[in-house]
């Protein structure tokens, strides 16, 4: 049997929506499971019966029922005792849906991609409020970062917040901070780069951003999960600027944070 997934998505309501072409019947009994790629804990979906000659078959599986645990999980059709692991034409990626899926309130967040052997995946993680960084650069001495607050629950609007960026070094501990802008769920601030100079008594250090915002409970951390890009501190570089003789440079950690690398 032959099976292709043509459209897959996640909606907003945590639905996964699939659209799969085959090219025989499916038969009672037909399940989707989902093999967790980790542990090998499996969930499966009974898939109905569906007509004597289906060649295109639209599915829709509430995930919040299945209470699937963090990572990836790989898609399978269970059909007439074979299991078949789905193949996908669908690279899965939309900028603009993952936006619009990301200004709900969650705590676990569902992504349905295409794997690079070219097979259905899905990836499920925590969610809680964060700061999604969609650009950074240095710019006449200051740091500036743009981006969108994901998973807070606040309205797609122009409405003002009050907020602060502030950037922590851990040890030795200091910390500098300013006014933020932030409308709706859109971010904006610029510090001066002069100021972590002066803010620390040593030079070289790791400085984490965080983002304090109106009706937020607590800061936010600085971080870009809502692309397509894995492993950003191995596939972006930005270039460092030089302040007093003191080269700064953002970075990402190997969860996709953001930091900012002084001295080094």
């Amino acid at each position: 049997m032959r099976v292709v997934v043509t459209d897959a998505e996640v909606t907003l309501a945590d639905v996964l929506a699939l659209r799969l072409a085959v090219d025989e019947p499916l038969t009672q009994g037909a399940e989707l499971v989902l093999r967790h790629r980790v542990s090998s804990v499996e969930r499966r979906v009974a898939l109905g019966t569906p007509g004597a000659e289906v060649r295109d078959a639209a599915l829709a599986v509430s995930l919040a029922s299945l209470t699937l645990d963090p990572g990836r999980w790989d898609a399978y059709l269970a059909h007439g005792g074979e299991r078949i692991r789905l193949k996908s034409v669908d690279p899965g990626f939309s900028l603009d849906h993952l936006d619009a899926y990301a200004l709900a309130k969650r705590t676990v967040a569902h992504r349905a991609y295409r794997t690079r052997g070219g097979y259905l995946a899905l990836k499920t993680s925590r969610a809680r409020p964060v700061a999604e960084v969609r650009a950074v650069w240095f710019r006449e001495g200051r740091f500036e970062v743009t981006g969108l607050l994901a998973y807070t629950g606040f309205d797609d609007d122009d409405a003002p917040r009050d907020a602060r960026l502030a950037l922590h070094r851990h040890a030795p501990k200091a910390k500098v901070s300013t006014v933020a802008t932030v409308q709706g769920v859109r971010f904006h601030a610029a510090l001066s780069l002069c100021d972590v100079i002066d803010a620390a008594a040593e030079s070289t250090g790791s400085w984490e951003p965080t983002l304090e915002v109106a009706g937020v409970a607590t800061p936010l951390s600085l971080g870009a999960r809502l692309d397509d890009i894995d492993g950003k501190r191995r596939r972006l570089h930005y270039p460092a600027a030089r302040i007093d003789g003191v080269p700064i440079r953002p970075s990402f950690t190997a969860d996709d944070e953001l930091r900012l690398e002084v001295g080094g």
